[in-house]
């Protein structure tokens, strides 16, 4: 099983994607892991992606497509994988799909999880974290017990920089700008599937299963 997984930041896509690899015994292919493990084993790619990356600058989408590709072409990846943060944009998809055909293979299916803006500037926004063990809070849904002081070891809570109202906007409005056309293009192939983000992480899940498994 090929998938692709999107979603704008916040809607729990690092979650669901962890559940579907374990269910369906595929690995987990997100372009940050491929950058880290090309820079850490010094491969020709990796040094390339490292000299933009130490500038400050995107990885150009020739390089980042090479880099994905070398790593879906991978043993473990010959059954099937997830794609999470690839394609990001147009040129990629279509530079996916061609990739693929060569080899008479094909994305199965896209999982696109839909949240209401709001519903994530709030996710994230109430988000606070420990400073010492890390474990993660939020002021609505998951408080501890004494304001701002960690359940499990008493470290300090806080709200960090990427969860603030601001950066959450900024970060949906680029996610909107550059990611959501993939959404229409995958419509158009017909191998998008929508599956609302906002219910309960099981039946979240649930629901992914049951929509890929269905067109399988």
């Amino acid at each position: 099983m090929k998938l692709i997984i999107l979603g704008p930041p916040g809607a729990g896509k690092g979650t669901q994607a962890a559940k579907i690899c374990q269910k369906f015994d595929i690995p987990h292919i997100s372009t940050g892991d491929i950058f880290r493990a090309n820079i850490k084993n010094n491969t020709v790619l990796g040094q390339k992606a490292k000299e933009y990356m130490n500038k400050g600058e995107l990885v150009p989408d020739e390089l980042t497509c090479d880099l994905v590709f070398d790593r879906i072409m991978q043993d473990d990846a010959k059954k099937g994988f997830l794609l999470d943060g690839f394609p990001r944009n147009i040129f990629q998809a279509e530079k996916l799909d061609e990739v693929l055909e060569n080899r008479n293979l094909k994305i199965d299916n896209v999982v696109n999880i839909e949240v209401d803006d709001k519903l994530l500037i709030d996710r994230a926004a109430g988000r606070r974290v420990c400073k010492d063990c890390g474990a993660t809070y939020h002021i609505a849904f998951n408080k501890s017990k004494v304001e701002n002081v960690c359940d499990n070891c008493n470290g300090e809570l806080f709200q960090r920089d990427d969860d603030k109202e601001e950066t959450i906007k900024n970060r949906i409005e680029v996610y909107n700008n550059n990611t959501k056309p993939l959404i229409d293009y995958y419509n158009k192939k017909g191998n998008l599937v929508n599956i609302a983000g906002e219910k309960d992480i099981n039946i979240v899940f649930e629901d992914i299963v049951k929509a890929v498994e269905s067109v399988k």
